[in-house]
């Protein structure tokens, strides 16, 4: 990933001409808050999309609590400097991709579980708690956080929220956004608001939560987040399927939801993806197929059974090659395991483009298909892996590394998937946000009216355009 130029901001220096002494902010902000030599900022500078354009910024902060957050942007707006907030750095849009003469919020120092209340089932949290610590923490007191995106073990809460995260669970337990309760957020003119309720229900005005979720830092910045929770669940079991094609395998998909099976997961993987963990890993699973279908259900004793035997049923009746219901459940923590590495697995093949299309789940044989047809027609090699439960679907394009006729026919089958997608009744980003990447693809799915809309909402929250500007819409 190297440096790109971005388009000048309105009201940024780049358009203003003269760059603010960036050590008026400093002697705001305690010692060691800013960074602002090149080597130690360009980490912080993009995320992990391939070929989204980004620069370095004029600084890098890393406050520690809401004060100093609002500190920043009440400086940056009277600067006219753009303010990009950063999670872990594990998106794959481009949506924390740094902007020259910007300064870049990092939440890595705002990590603590301020509290989990077992009683009203419920945990507030810095922004910088990364996923798979709120969950044990959680664990701690019986209780369970939900959305698991595949990065769970380095995203954080904060990251999760702005794009509205998923995860291997969300087929049957929702996203992020069906879990959170409050925030607290420093908007685009520097105050420090809180939204949203701790209540069980609440209906008191607009919904403002569900606002600034999935609207990836441009509407505001997140320094404390409150979560429902739920029991713990008894432990699972998991059914697994090969099958001849990946679209043998989404009719599979298809077929769960033709008889109202809604397993606690359902994911699926392609022969490459399990070439390239094995490769790497060398966990030792063995398919002889070319597509994977992972399911795991959590009903409570022989009800669970009966579940996982009637989704076994089903994938035998849509033409496995052969499927099981586990009883060995190292087995069955490996094969998921390769689900979570695959897309690090592939990167080390080439450059990867993530796709984040999402169909209707009658329809992800259809798109499958014409993944597969986009891949052959562009000479590009496709992986495959989805939460397929849903209809979510990640093609990774991967590409030899320095081949630039590679990399301009990727970008085209990428373009093609997301136009592919909306033939189908689907959406552009179903888990991942728009960010950089899916900007043209979002005009492309909404009415001129309705991103009308966005921008009127922006232009409320955000007057002075200082807001991780040029992501999602412009």
């Amino acid at each position: 990933m190297t440096v790109a130029a971005l388009p000048a901001v309105a009201g940024s220096p780049a358009t203003a001409g003269a760059v603010p002494d960036i050590g008026t902010l400093a002697d705001r902000l305690p010692a060691g808050t800013l960074l602002t030599e090149p080597a130690s900022m360009e980490r912080y500078s993009h995320d992990e999309a391939e070929w989204a354009p980004w620069a370095l910024p004029l600084a890098v902060a890393r406050p520690t609590d809401a004060d100093q957050v609002r500190t920043i942007v009440r400086w940056c707006v009277l600067h006219g400097v753009p303010v990009v907030p950063r999670g872990a750095g594990t998106g794959l849009s481009g949506g924390a991709n740094a902007v020259t003469g910007g300064v870049v919020v990092s939440f890595e120092r705002m990590t603590a579980v301020l509290r989990i209340d077992p009683v009203e089932r419920l945990a507030v949290v810095q922004p910088g708690v990364v996923n798979d610590d709120l969950r044990a923490a959680c664990a701690e007191h019986g209780l369970w956080y939900p959305p698991d995106p595949a990065s769970s073990p380095w995203s954080t809460i904060g990251g999760n929220v702005a794009t509205n995260a998923g995860g291997v669970c969300c087929v049957k337990y929702g996203v992020t956004g069906d879990y959170v309760l409050a925030l607290e957020v420093v908007t685009g003119t520097g105050e420090l608001v809180r939204v949203g309720r701790e209540t069980a229900k609440g209906v008191a005005g607009y919904d403002l939560v569900s606002l600034l979720v999935g609207s990836e830092g441009t509407l505001g910045l997140v320094t404390e987040v409150t979560v429902r929770l739920r029991p713990a669940r008894p432990p699972e079991h998991t059914v697994v399927g090969f099958f001849d094609s990946v679209v043998a395998a989404g009719e599979a998909v298809a077929a769960l939801a033709r008889a109202g099976q809604v397993p606690s997961a359902l994911e699926l993987l392609d022969r490459h993806c399990l070439t390239a963990v094995n490769d790497w890993k060398n966990l030792g699973i063995e398919a002889d197929c070319e597509a994977i279908l992972l399911a795991r259900v959590d009903g409570p004793g022989a009800a669970g059974v009966a579940e996982a035997d009637a989704v076994l049923a089903c994938f035998e009746s849509a033409g496995a090659s052969w499927a099981a219901r586990s009883e060995d459940e190292a087995e069955a923590d490996a094969m998921f395991a390769a689900r979570r590495l695959a897309y690090p697995a592939l990167e080390r093949l080439g450059p990867v483009l993530t796709e984040d299309v999402c169909v209707p789940v009658g329809r992800v044989p259809e798109m499958l298909a014409r993944v597969q047809a986009i891949g052959e027609r562009h000479d590009v090699l496709i992986a495959n892996i989805a939460h397929a439960g849903d209809g979510n679907l990640h093609p990774l394009i991967i590409t030899p590394p320095g081949d630039e006729a590679a990399r301009r026919r990727a970008q085209s089958a990428f373009d093609e998937i997301i136009a592919e997608a909306l033939l189908c009744g689907g959406t552009v980003t179903g888990e991942h946000g728009v960010g950089l990447l899916k900007r043209d693809g979002l005009a492309a799915e909404l009415s001129p009216a309705v991103v009308e809309m966005h921008r009127a909402i922006r232009r409320a929250l955000d007057p002075h355009g200082v807001l991780n500007p040029g992501k999602v819409v412009t």
